[in-house]
């Protein structure tokens, strides 16, 4: 046994070895006799099995984490069980042995057990230290006897910097000026006071405004021999204050200048939804309504996903409609096409002089969404060095304006949207991994349009009807042939493509046939003028065949609408007629509800 060997052994502190893996490499005699283990019975196991469950579960969860972030621990309270199933609460130090190479060799944590009157001055300072408030005490002459870890957190220094210096170091030049010459020690011979303002200096220079209260302790002479001080920082309420004092009339302009636009995005808003909507009745457009459905009342976060074209901000409009905030605006970001040297204006806003050519304040699109939705279109364009800043806003749902430097609150619903694949861009690390967890809390998957069936028929005739009365043009109708044509042709470019397909096909028809040819060679139609014979196949649909065709779509869009016809999500609705019109359809088509 070599001296090292013994010395570990024999040392009068209970003392153990520890590897990599967290189990014990070994165990000195004092350890072993409190715990009344065996050698045997402890190498080889871990820590946590000799623990209560508390300190088994801070072991695991914060100990050792701990250990292995700054490779020694101090002070830290830990409690064993003995072989008899008494409890030894213990404080440990421990601390990470390597190698000349930097190869860990072992951890050796030392145990010192508490007696029962410092078992109660332990709790005492580490309940006062971990107190979430800022406190701090010092003696008769000011002296800092010890302080909160939220006090050092505010103030930015550790414990040794702190512990024994006067508290006039830590105070600005004009409060040090104020209690020198003997100025602290009659405050302090006075005793309790309330709500005195004072200001501090952190460690990085920035002054912390705090009002102060204190209550003393005095000696059997009746001098104060201990002070214990609360502080509160003012210093957001003072800054806020001044702020508010020096630009409330801007406010004011900034305030009409928020609602004259949150009044443009409504009525933007309303006209895109009434010319576009939902139309379909597809098994993979009711999976996909179900989810939004599930989704929309709830505040979650929603990823939606497809390819270019199928509809991605259409879906976040019917999100935004059905849910508790479309009373409020619903705001688009193209995230494509914000310049890198602009994102956080755009996103955040500026203040008045914050970079050059900003000329006055401006509002962002976060503080422009608060209360309703931001839909953060094309998100998986955003650079990598951008995303860290879009993070923060919606994991606090705070920010500060470029050039400023008052944080701001805000209430929004994000939606995202991308055609591309986000996992693939994290394994690339091109997207960060946590802003795609915070993104994606519900993904919505929008089924291309080739999945969609009949759906690409009814959306052809909805656009056929909107455009031709868009333009002034008579109605124009769908052939079998051009029904057919639609129906075996893939769509890449999805409804978008359907849709600049049949508004170019209107412009283009000279007469009263729709030559969706001249629109769209690919669909391998040969329609004629309508002076021409029309060839095999391209007979129009009759009155009866289109009044079957009418029917039948009715009759889907109030089974999707479980027979409701008007109101939220009724019939009429779906359609995009009046209630009245379609009540007079059903009586004209004699359409009744089945019997349950």
């Amino acid at each position: 046994m070599d001296d090292y060997e013994w010395l570990f052994r024999k040392a009068p502190v209970m003392t153990t070895s520890i590897a990599e893996d967290g189990a014990y490499l070994d165990v000195n005699d004092a350890m072993l006799e409190r715990l009344g283990y065996e050698l045997e019975d402890m190498v080889g196991h871990r820590p946590e099995e000799f623990a209560t469950e508390d300190t088994a579960h801070c072991i695991l969860h914060e100990l050792r984490p701990a250990l292995r972030r700054r490779g020694k621990l101090e002070n830290k309270p830990v409690s064993f069980l003995t072989f008899s199933g008494e409890i030894v609460e213990c404080v440990t130090n421990a601390f990470v042995e390597y190698d000349a190479e930097g190869k860990y060799l072992r951890t050796v944590a030392m145990y010192s057990e508490l007696s029962d009157q410092a078992r109660a001055n332990f709790k005492y300072r580490t309940l006062y230290r971990s107190t979430p408030a800022m406190l701090h005490t010092v003696d008769g002459d000011g002296l800092i006897i010890t302080v909160t870890d939220h006090w050092l957190n505010k103030l930015g220094f550790t414990r040794d910097e702190v512990l024994g210096r006067p508290i006039t170091d830590f105070m600005s030049v004009a409060d040090q000026k104020k209690y020198a010459d003997g100025g602290l020690r009659e405050l302090i011979a006075e005793g309790d006071f309330n709500n005195l303002e004072r200001q501090m200096v952190a460690r990085d220079g920035q002054p912390i405004d705090l009002i102060m209260s204190a209550i003393s302790h005095r000696d059997e002479n009746g001098n104060v021999d201990r002070m214990l001080v609360a502080s509160k920082d003012v210093t957001e309420r003072n800054r806020a204050e001044r702020e508010l004092r020096r630009t409330l009339a801007e406010n004011a302009r900034l305030r009409e200048e928020l609602e004259n636009e949150r009044d443009y995005l409504r009525e933007e808003v309303s006209v895109a939804l009434n010319f576009g909507r939902i139309v379909g009745t597809s098994q993979a457009l009711r999976r996909m309504l179900k989810r939004i459905e599930a989704v929309a009342e709830t505040p979650a976060s929603v990823l939606v996903q497809g390819e270019s074209g199928v509809g991605k901000e259409l879906i976040a409009r019917e999100i935004h409609a059905r849910s508790p905030r479309s009373d409020g605006p619903l705001v688009k970001v193209n995230c494509a096409s914000i310049p890198k040297e602009l994102f956080e204006s755009e996103f955040f806003g500026h203040v008045k002089g914050a970079f050059t050519g900003a000329h006055r304040d401006r509002i962002g699109r976060f503080q422009l969404a608060d209360g309703g939705t931001i839909f953060l279109d094309e998100i998986g364009e955003i650079p990598m060095e951008l995303q860290s800043k879009l993070l923060r806003v919606l994991q606090e749902s705070e920010f500060e304006r470029v050039g400023d430097d008052i944080t701001k609150s805000v209430d929004v619903r994000v939606i995202a949207a991308t055609n591309r694949d986000l996992e693939r861009l994290i394994v690339a690390g091109a997207f960060r991994e946590d802003l795609f967890y915070r993104l994606s809390v519900f993904p919505v998957d929008v089924p291309p349009l080739r999945e969609r069936g009949d759906d690409i028929v009814q959306l052809a005739q909805h656009f056929l009807e909107q455009t031709c009365k868009d333009f002034g043009r008579e109605a124009l109708t769908l052939t079998r042939s051009q029904v057919a044509n639609m129906k075996s042709y893939s769509w890449p470019g999805n409804v978008r493509e359907l849709k600049n397909v049949i508004e170019r096909a209107v412009i283009l028809s000279p007469g009263t046939s729709l030559r969706l040819d001249l629109s769209m060679p690919e669909l391998e139609s040969a329609e004629e003028p309508a002076t021409a014979v029309a060839p095999r196949g391209e007979e129009p649909m009759t009155e009866k065949e289109m009044r079957e065709f009418q029917k039948t779509n009715l009759i889907m869009a109030l089974e999707q609408a479980d027979w409701k016809v008007s109101g939220k999500g009724g019939a009429a609705e779906l359609l995009g007629v009046r209630p009245t019109t379609l009540a007079d359809r059903i009586r004209t088509f004699r359409i009744k509800r089945p019997a349950r």
